[in-house]
């Protein structure tokens, strides 16, 4: 194959041209639908879970300057995503984005790699929503049977699979010990997945209307949080707001403004999920001008919400008692507010569906542009007849995601959820400059400000956020891109529309 091939690129003058004539969905969302789309991505565990957590571990009341950090991190980004998403609003965000700048073999490798990575996103939130779920029928005096409560073991997992290749005669040095745990699924994780499927194949409308109504309860459950936690504050607990720095028992260092930063490194996984918004650009009534304004809208309101939550957190008790799974509703028990506590819950419970449905979202509508543009089987890249919505990829979505999140332990799928979105943040960042360079004449709804220090510092933010993941990510990462590779080649480059052309 000629290094031509996988070069080759569509140019973005024809993607503009074609935004007009696309017919494949129907053009339903507003600017605050696509808004609700991002903030349903962004807002999740992170204002939940991270902000006490990392003011206990890390930060203390400073963990508002480590959200600050991570937000400037990803808003780098962010501006960049939003250039693209006026100047090409065509549906698969990064990957079309790569298509036009950096080529075909560019683009298939970011689009496959955010493929998997979305997806698994949506298994992770899901594993963690259904623990949630079960706290809740736990205190109305609901238990399900134990099998049916979590996914099972790692080692378990393990056991099975010796088992399934010793049945094809493959044999192992260090055999795993049968299981003690039996089988599980975890049937609530499997059956959000599902719904999230179901709701997002019906017509785009119907889901996007439920989200916002679901974003718009999770927004008023954090400014429960912010109005009600105001009047409880003591700012004795902000002091020193930097607490000093110290070491633990394995010399690692903690707090300081060494702590203030690895809490940015944490929380700045808690402060994407826009870029999920970029994929529905074809759905969009405006796309041109609402894709660029939803982006940073979005962006703009998680940072404010997350900032207060944390100054509030760490100024109603102290912040070393924030290091649990629920310390939003820890801190509120803490003060004697139970009925907060509950309230908190329920809308976290209900909150976090929304990033599923913008996670999904996203991933089916990169499986649909690959499948569009021939790099995946055409028929994938069909509509349903009756609600416009590419059905086919997002139920085999839903099956794939349920599958993993009923049988899959949390932690074996969440070390891979973030290579893939810093991978395309570089990507983007990258190609913005090479656009610059190569196209300035383009008209451009919104453009980056600064481009020549907004962009490298977002590829310096990721770079730095890809060296500090563990190895193992970067094995099974490796492995995905291999079978990506032999998919596209010997599918995709022939089948390629461009091939044809």
């Amino acid at each position: 194959m000629s290094l031509a091939r996988f070069l080759r690129h569509k140019s973005v003058e024809q993607l503009q041209a074609e935004v007009g004539s696309r017919t494949d969905f129907r053009r339903v969302l507003g600017l605050w639908q696509l808004t609700a789309i991002g903030i349903g991505g962004i807002i999740g565990v992170g204002i939940f879970v991270l902000a006490g957590q990392q003011a206990a571990m890390n930060a203390g009341p400073a963990v508002a300057l480590s959200f600050i950090i991570a937000g400037l991190g990803s808003a780098c980004a962010a501006l960049c995503y939003a250039e693209f998403a006026g100047l090409i609003p065509v549906t698969g965000s990064a990957y079309t984005y790569g298509y036009a700048v950096l080529g075909e073999g560019a683009a298939w490798i970011i689009g496959w790699d955010l493929l998997l990575e979305y997806a698994l996103v949506v298994a992770v939130v899901a594993i963690g929503w259904s623990g949630y779920v079960q706290v809740l029928l736990a205190t109305a005096g609901v238990h399900l049977p134990e099998w049916a409560q979590k996914s099972m073991s790692a080692d378990t997992m393990a056991y099975y699979w010796q088992q399934g290749m010793g049945s094809l005669g493959v044999s192992f040095a260090h055999p795993v010990s049968a299981p003690t745990d039996g089988h599980r699924f975890n049937i609530i994780a499997a059956g959000i997945s599902l719904f999230v499927a179901i709701l997002l194949s019906m017509r785009t409308e119907w889901g996007a209307r439920l989200n916002t109504l679901i974003v718009a309860i999770k927004v008023l459950g954090v400014a429960l949080v912010i109005g009600v936690g105001a009047f409880y504050i003591n700012t004795a607990n902000w002091h020193p707001f930097i607490p000093e720095r110290v070491l633990d028992a394995k010399g690692a260092a903690h707090f300081g403004w060494h702590g203030v930063l690895t809490g940015a490194s944490v929380v700045f996984f808690a402060v994407f999920g826009y870029d999920t918004l970029t994929t529905a650009a074809e759905e969009a009534k405006n796309p041109q001008r609402d894709l660029p304004r939803a982006v940073l809208l979005s962006l703009a309101v998680a940072m404010v919400l997350y900032i207060a939550v944390s100054l509030v957190l760490t100024g109603i008790v102290p912040y070393s008692t924030l290091g649990g799974e629920a310390s939003v509703s820890d801190a509120f028990n803490a003060i004697g507010l139970p009925w907060i506590s509950n309230i908190i819950a329920v809308a976290a419970v209900i909150g976090v569906v929304s990033v599923l449905f913008a996670f999904m979202l996203g991933a089916a509508r990169i499986w649909f542009a690959l499948s569009r543009d021939g790099l995946l089987p055409a028929w994938f890249a069909k509509v349903h007849p009756r609600y416009g919505t590419p059905a086919r990829p997002t139920m085999i979505l839903g099956l794939f995601t349920a599958l993993v999140a009923g049988l899959l332990p949390i932690g074996e799928v969440a070390e891979l959820v973030n290579i893939g979105t810093l991978s395309a943040f570089i990507l983007i960042c990258a190609s913005v400059l090479v656009l610059r360079v190569r196209k300035p004449e383009l008209h451009r709804n919104f453009k980056t400000p600064a481009v020549w220090f907004v962009a490298p510092l977002g590829i310096l933010f990721s770079l730095a956020l890809i060296y500090g993941l563990p190895w193992i990510t970067f094995e099974r990462f490796a492995i995905w891109m291999i079978i990506g590779l032999i998919v596209y080649f010997t599918y995709g480059v022939r089948h390629s529309k461009l091939n044809k052309e």
